[in-house]
């Protein structure tokens, strides 16, 4: 398997991402990941399409600051992490079985989730089949797809495009996603993991393995995640944007099925993108602050 390695020089002077590399190796694959904070609570920070670590750069350390360490990988594919540059490694059930592996190396216990996009594509199925693992969770802009109702013609669309446009600018990607203004510099930073287009082998490909069949064997897994969560009752809470048309609507269904939903607050952002940690980093920092801090 051939895999590709984005050299150091690309991540040289990132604005606000000072963070030493830590990586563990998983099948034969260096996964990178941000370990920032002292502390017996830990908030781990899964990233989506087609972002890395980068995302979260300023929660990170408002987060730590609270007192909480904070774990921050970037999947396979992305960020500092190994590229496979074989589209057909990037199955749903692989994204899966590495961030298992990751969490297992690392001996993570009492998890609290931050999740959104893939994040919780990856992060909500976990939930479901290794409860034992999580103490609380907050899901923002991110679904577990079942293949029914249809997808939306904005997700065909961009799907098509991930697969087909000559030029994949994740970057502008991020823009688009987000509905506050990214310095060029930021963008540039978002860009920074994929020198050239055969880095984007897993970017590429991730919107396509969202399963949109119901005959898909993940969408079927995931609607035995979709039971498994009717019993999870620890603390669980949803923040989505008000400005991101390919999730809105998700958190009623979170909130209806997810026992640890009940009581809980569940704001609607206002001024949140798909991106919402670039849009609204304090709030999305207070809300887990204060969900860890003021629940048992």
């Amino acid at each position: 398997m051939d895999i590709l390695q984005t050299p150091e020089e690309q991540f040289q002077n990132l604005p606000d991402y000072e963070f030493k590399e830590n990586y563990v190796e998983i099948d034969e694959m260096r996964m990178h990941y941000v370990d920032y904070g002292e502390s017996e609570q830990v908030v781990l920070l899964l990233h989506g399409e087609p972002s890395w670590s980068f995302l979260y750069r300023r929660m990170i350390k408002r987060i730590t600051r609270a007192g909480i360490r904070v774990i921050a990988p970037d999947l396979i594919g992305f960020g500092k992490s190994d590229k496979p540059t074989d589209e057909t490694v990037y199955t749903y059930q692989n994204h899966y079985n590495w961030l298992k592996s990751f969490i297992e190396q690392l001996g993570l216990s009492e998890i609290n989730l931050f999740c959104q996009d893939w994040g919780g594509l990856l992060g909500l199925r976990m939930v479901a089949f290794e409860p034992q693992l999580f103490a609380r969770v907050v899901a923002s802009n991110t679904f577990l797809p079942i293949g029914q109702p249809a997808p939306s013609e904005a997700f065909l669309k961009w799907r098509e495009f991930s697969k087909t446009s000559k030029e994949f600018d994740i970057g502008r990607v991020i823009q688009m996603g987000s509905a506050s203004e990214l310095s060029e510099e930021i963008i540039a930073a978002y860009n920074a993991p994929f020198p050239d287009e055969s880095y984007k082998v897993g970017a590429r490909v991730f919107p396509s393995i969202v399963p949109i069949d119901f005959d898909d064997p993940e969408a079927a897994t995931n609607r035995e995640a979709w039971k498994e969560l009717g019993s999870f009752d620890k603390p669980f809470l949803t923040a989505f944007g008000d400005s991101d048309p390919i999730t809105r609507g998700g958190e009623k269904v979170i909130q209806k099925l997810i026992p640890g939903c009940k009581g809980m607050y569940h704001p609607i952002v206002a001024g949140g993108g798909h991106f919402i940690q670039e849009d609204k980093p304090d709030l999305m920092t207070s809300l887990i602050v204060n969900l860890i801090k003021n629940t048992k």
